[in-house]
């Protein structure tokens, strides 16, 4: 069989695996209203695999080749299994072997010993699909309590985007929010082939609509400094500048702070937040590592 008539099965193949799927079945919404076609829609596809309509049509249509990663999505989306994936890679002409497992990343000892001497400043830090690395008790007083986190889903976007105390924080959450799409958009770019920022995305595709359109807007930003307006429910309304320090030796981890204007009431709240969490502190909320 040509490479024409492999890229014409693999079309027949993606389009009769995602007619079996109902919208359910992704997490996708149900209308009501009546659905003119079986299964899901080129676009419902298209959208839950961070890809464009035409980009899925022109594979179903056997006028363009997959990339890798775009096959990974394809797969978890349409829920083939292991054998069907096989075939899926065959048609495209790809290696089938999943990407290599990725180390859990640890936090760098110097990063973790300036993270630890910050004791009055909120400090994270963050890898670059903004996992959540390490925190000090301070970080954990101003956002949330991390150690409760189970380590896989402790990740600031999804954070903002799934927990509604983290979403109550921010009164402008749609700029908070829009600007975290934008930087991981960036990051997608670097690496598209981490399977783990895939899976991110792919799930908070399926979970929250705004994620889902702002991430096919491809807006991009590069993560550095900026200010950000807290309520907090203990420490009241703060404003605070955040930086960016990237580590020499790693760059795939940086440590994010948060600081007050000397003199201003927030400054006196992040005292007062000081304050209130070291009278909180546990063994739970002590910095990871």
């Amino acid at each position: 069989m040509d490479r024409n008539a492999h890229r014409g099965e693999l079309g027949d193949f993606l389009k009769a695996r995602r007619m079996e799927l109902v919208p359910a079945a992704v997490g996708l919404p149900d209308t009501g209203s009546r659905r003119r076609v079986k299964g899901l829609r080129r676009e419902e596809v298209a959208q839950l695999a961070s890809i464009s309509t035409d980009y899925y049509t022109r594979l179903e249509q056997g006028r363009r080749q997959a990339s890798h990663p775009v096959l990974d999505s394809l797969a978890r989306i349409l829920q083939l299994d292991e054998d069907e994936r096989a075939y899926m890679f065959e048609l495209a002409g790809k290696d089938a072997t999943r990407p290599r497992r990725r180390t859990t990343q640890k936090v760098h000892p110097q990063l973790q010993r300036l993270l630890d001497g910050l004791v009055t400043v909120p400090a994270t830090v963050l890898n670059r699909r903004m996992d959540v690395l390490a925190w000090n008790p301070m970080a954990s007083a101003l956002l949330t309590d991390f150690a409760r986190i189970p380590e896989k889903q402790r990740n600031y976007v999804r954070l903002v985007f799934t927990d509604p105390a983290v979403r109550a924080l921010y009164p402008d959450w749609e700029g908070v929010a829009h600007t975290c799409v934008a930087q991981l958009r960036m990051e997608a770019a670097r690496d598209p082939n981490d399977p783990r920022l895939t899976s991110l995305v792919g799930e908070l595709s399926v979970q929250d609509e705004d994620f889902r359109r702002w991430w096919g807007a491809h807006h991009v930003a590069v993560r550095g400094m900026g200010t950000k307006v807290f309520r907090h429910p203990v420490a009241g309304d703060l404003t605070l500048d955040w930086d960016t320090l990237t580590s020499a030796s790693n760059p795939d981890q940086q440590l994010v702070t948060w600081t007050a204007e000397p003199g201003s009431p927030s400054q006196d709240g992040l005292r007062f937040l000081s304050s209130w969490a070291a009278s909180d502190a546990s063994p739970e909320t002590e910095s990871s590592r």
